[in-house]
């Protein structure tokens, strides 16, 4: 799998949204290889957008359509200032990986030391999660070159997550969640209240 991850300050909501909606209903149909997407803008107007590619080859030949460089060149005047492009080949599913039926995503991101250690904690995350934390219902790890790492966590709503922060964990779950955490230099959150999803029928 390919991860492109998207962000940028949001100058007009309604635009962008109108506009992805957009590309879902006359592009997403013969966009090759594409999976889906998880979308949310935080409470700061920062818009984050995961989408996934089967591989990163489908998405270079998604993105070099005319009709998709047009549509983005749309897009872009939705935003204030820059907007940044993570592609990750190094893509971790954290237990079934993506869903659309989340109600609160958390994105954490931050700058990987060591991208071996942290694949193997992964592998070992996924099923003390599932037993100790019911409501994470999902989640990506996607790593680009330079090592920066996106997490995409889902929930079943915030109100569980919340809880779910407040829980006292095993001491197995909280050296794993630490040993994680030490590995990620420079870790932001942006917390996406309202998320929204799209996938391949």
């Amino acid at each position: 799998m390919f991860i492109q991850v998207i962000q940028g300050r949001v100058r007009d909501e309604e635009r962008l949204r109108s506009g992805l909606d957009r590309w879902l209903e006359e592009f997403a149909p013969h966009a090759e290889g594409w999976l889906g997407g998880t979308y949310g803008i935080t409470d700061d107007g920062m818009f984050v957008g995961t989408v996934r590619f089967a591989s990163e080859e489908a998405a270079r030949r998604n993105s070099q359509r005319p009709e998709q460089d047009a549509w983005w060149r749309e897009m872009s005047e939705c935003f204030d200032g820059e907007v940044t492009f993570h592609d990750c080949t190094d893509v971790m599913m954290l237990l079934d990986g993506g869903t659309d039926d989340a109600g609160f995503v958390q994105v954490i991101q931050g700058k990987v030391r060591d991208r071996d250690r942290m694949h193997s904690l992964i592998d070992q995350t996924g099923s003390v999660l599932a037993r100790e934390r019911p409501d994470i219902i999902g989640g990506t790890i996607a790593i680009d070159d330079d090592g920066v790492m996106t997490e995409t966590v889902a929930f079943t709503d915030e109100a569980a997550a919340r809880e779910g922060e407040r829980r006292e964990l095993s001491s197995e779950a909280r050296q794993l969640m630490r040993q994680e955490m030490d590995l990620i230099e420079d870790v932001r959150y942006l917390d996406l209240h309202e998320p929204w999803f799209a996938s391949h029928r």
